[in-house]
C-alpha cells in the first residue's frame, strides 16, 4: 500500500487538498449561517429552514469533507514519514487537530439549534466564525512556507 501512496502521491496530495477547500468552506460558512440563525425566532419558518440547511451542510459536505481530508494527510504522512521530524509539520498537525475540535463545537451547536436551545448570541458565532479562519491561515503558512 504505501508504494501505491508513493506512486500516486500527487494525486492523493491534490484530493487531499480539495477535501480540505471543501471542509474550509463549512467551517467558515456553517458559524456565519448560526449568526442569522441566533437572531431569528425558535419556531419560525426561517429558523426551520436554517435548521435544514446547517444540517445538510455538515452532514453532507462537512464531515465527509474533513474525514477524508484526515485520511488523505495520515496516508501522506505515512508515504512520507520523514516529514513528521518537521517542526513546521508539529505546528500544522496541532492547528489541525484544534479545527477538528471546532469542527465538534461547530456540530454540537447545530444540535442545540435542532432543539430550538439558543445558548449563544450572534456576537458569540461571529467570535467563532474568525477562529477557522485563523487557524486555516496558520496551516497554509506551515504547508507552503515550513517556516521551521
Amino acid at each position: 500500500m504505501q508504494e501505491f501512496l508513493i506512486a500516486h502521491y500527487e494525486w492523493v496530495r491534490a484530493l487531499h487538498i480539495i477535501a480540505i477547500i471543501c471542509w474550509m468552506a463549512v467551517m467558515l460558512y456553517l458559524p456565519r449561517l448560526f449568526v442569522y440563525h441566533a437572531e431569528t425566532k425558535p419556531g419560525s419558518e426561517i429558523s426551520e429552514t436554517f435548521k435544514i440547511m446547517e444540517y445538510r451542510l455538515l452532514k453532507y459536505i462537512g464531515n465527509p469533507s474533513m474525514i477524508v481530508a484526515w485520511l488523505l494527510g495520515l496516508s501522506l504522512l505515512w508515504a512520507n514519514p520523514e516529514l513528521l521530524k518537521a517542526g513546521w509539520m508539529h505546528a500544522k498537525l496541532a492547528c489541525i487537530i484544534l479545527m477538528s475540535g471546532i469542527h465538534g463545537v461547530l456540530a454540537k451547536h447545530l444540535r442545540l439549534f435542532a432543539a430550538d436551545k439558543r445558548e449563544k448570541t450572534a456576537k458569540y458565532y461571529r467570535i467563532i466564525n474568525e477562529i477557522p479562519t485563523f487557524l486555516m491561515i496558520i496551516i497554509v503558512i506551515m504547508a507552503v512556507a515550513q517556516p521551521f
